[in-house]
């Protein structure tokens, strides 16, 4: 079913950590409610809107490191492109703050 897909460590463990947030954010809602609240971000969120937000900017960061790769070798001397470990890290981060001060 999946054979069409190049099935990396990396994109195993990204596929699922996003499945166990939305299980974990499914069983938070169910047990308590989320409320509108206005963070950082431009508008008045909630949980799941930010958690949505969050997923997006993972992306974006995880696709421009991709991208960067070769330039990343450039700037800082490398060998070889450096770990998309790196990035994983990163957006995780990104999404924490998100979740947490959006």
């Amino acid at each position: 079913m999946f054979a069409w897909m190049v099935w990396t460590t990396p994109t195993a463990v990204f596929f699922i950590c996003v499945a166990l947030m939305l299980v974990a954010m499914t069983v938070w809602e169910i047990r308590s409610p989320t409320v509108l609240r206005k963070g950082f971000l431009p508008m008045a969120t909630t949980r799941g809107d930010r958690l949505f937000i969050g997923l997006l900017v993972a992306a974006y960061i995880n696709l421009a490191f991709l991208g960067l790769g070769e330039t990343f070798m450039d700037w800082f001397a490398l060998d070889e492109e450096p770990s998309v470990w790196i990035s994983f890290v990163l957006s995780m981060g990104v999404l924490t703050l998100i979740m947490r001060k959006g």
